[in-house]
């Protein structure tokens, strides 16, 4: 049997923290969430100031990267670059969307919502690194 890696709560709280206080060293505020490797929220978090549906967006794109297996900046590059049949992809196809990995296997992602594609990924690059 197959055992599948998962990110757990406190390290998901971790994660969340260090893109949050990466996010809030640059005066940013944005949305930050974190899925397990089988897209569930564990969790979901808005910096005062963000935007409302922000949330509701950086869990859509940590959601994303799990399914599709890559960065959700990818899949907006691919997109980019002429692939619009990406677009009937079932996950949102903007930067911000990073993964986790444990031994070479997902073990979830992070998402953030509320600034430029570049800077969110930037900012989840930030909370993945801190792992």
């Amino acid at each position: 049997m197959n055992s599948i890696p998962q990110i757990q709560l406190d390290d998901a709280q971790r994660l969340a923290k260090a893109a949050r206080d990466y996010a809030a060293t640059n005066g940013w505020n944005v949305s930050v969430a974190v899925a397990d490797s089988t897209g569930h929220a564990v969790v979901v978090e808005r910096m005062p100031g963000a935007p409302l549906m922000s949330a509701e967006i950086a869990l859509d794109k940590a959601t994303g990267a799990v399914r599709a297996g890559k960065p959700t900046m990818a899949l907006e590059d691919m997109i980019n670059n002429g692939r619009t049949a990406g677009l009937q992809l079932p996950v949102l196809a903007l930067g911000g969307g990073e993964l986790v990995m444990v031994d070479g296997k997902v073990a979830g992602a992070v998402g953030i919502s509320g600034l430029t594609p570049a800077q969110d990924v930037e900012v989840a690059k930030a909370g993945v690194n801190a792992l």
